[in-house]
């Protein structure tokens, strides 16, 4: 899938009202994610992205990110197959390996510990169920005999892989399994640093990354004030990390003015990011997004 153009993708609504009026500001894709049994209530992504086929109608829809591991690669490769063809074609799949809570693998029954066998395995698997054939595997953890899974995505070959992540692990995955590359709580700097790893990885595998995704998971906080951006920014990270962010709120955010907000989208746009993945974290200012849909965005997409 190769990316050329600016593309702008938010975390999607819950409302279907939400996400159309999104979709009619020109959002390029929606994105979902959650957990199983994480402290807080959380939806699971495979169930979101399913109702996110039929609120949206023209966004490419995706999971930011769906943790393989707690899944059969069996039931999730079909499932990804059939919002595939309900969506018409329109299926992004994030995957990562997740560690964040414990409690998302004892629901699952999955050692956590084999979280980043279980990805690598899944991911060529999703691949060869993806093509209709009959698939013979044996693995270290998942064995088939002629099992087919019919009939395929409407996407030949299946929707894209992208792999998430922020370490150099994840970056090696993305290079040697997927089809693009999709960290978060990054800083252009960082994200810049990252680029460059990932083409000397590819440079060492005789990987071509020519179809290569280059996205980004942005928590971008606008508002006139900067302090109160950035307060808000702080308080919504703190909650949803446990821990604290001040410290570290330029490295892991985008928050402030808008000609703030604009230039540090603009520096991960240098940095290489093609698409652009925006979730709000300043619940304070309700409209943000919108802003930066309206009032930056389009600035982005013409520099």
């Amino acid at each position: 899938m190769t990316e050329t153009a600016l593309r702008i993708g938010i975390v999607a609504p819950t409302s279907g009202d939400e996400v159309r009026r999104f979709e009619a500001l020109g959002v390029d894709s929606f994105w979902v994610g959650g957990h199983l049994a994480s402290p807080s209530p959380s939806p699971e992504p495979m169930v979101w992205l399913a109702r996110l086929a039929e609120q949206s109608k023209r966004a490419a829809i995706g999971t930011a990110s769906l943790v393989l591991p707690w899944y059969a690669p069996a039931v999730v490769a079909k499932q990804l197959a059939d919002i595939d063809r309900a969506s018409g074609g329109r299926v992004i799949v994030g995957v990562g390996g997740g560690g964040e809570y414990a409690d998302d693998f004892a629901a699952a029954g999955v050692p956590i510990g084999e979280r980043g066998s279980r990805l690598d395995e899944s991911i060529d698997l999703l691949r060869r169920f993806w093509t209709g054939d009959p698939v013979d595997h044996r693995g270290r953890h998942f064995e088939f005999h002629g099992l087919r899974l019919h009939p395929p995505p409407r996407q030949p070959g299946g929707p894209p892989v992208i792999v998430t992540g922020r370490q150099a692990p994840a970056m090696r995955r993305a290079v040697r399994r997927g089809d693009g590359w999709m960290p978060y709580l990054y800083s252009p700097e960082r994200y810049a640093r990252s680029v460059a790893t990932i083409r000397e990885m590819a440079d060492e595998a005789d990987r071509d990354l020519g179809d290569f995704a280059w996205m980004t998971y942005v928590m971008v906080s606008l508002a006139d004030d900067r302090r109160a951006a950035r307060e808000s920014a702080a308080r919504f990270l703190g909650a949803t990390y446990g821990q604290d962010f001040e410290a570290i709120l330029d490295r892991t955010t985008v928050a402030g003015t808008p000609s703030e907000v604009h230039d540090r989208l603009s520096a991960f746009v240098g940095a290489g990011a093609r698409h652009l993945i925006l979730l709000s974290c300043s619940p304070s200012e309700p409209h943000g997004l919108e802003r930066v849909l309206g009032e930056i965005v389009p600035e982005l997409r013409v520099s």
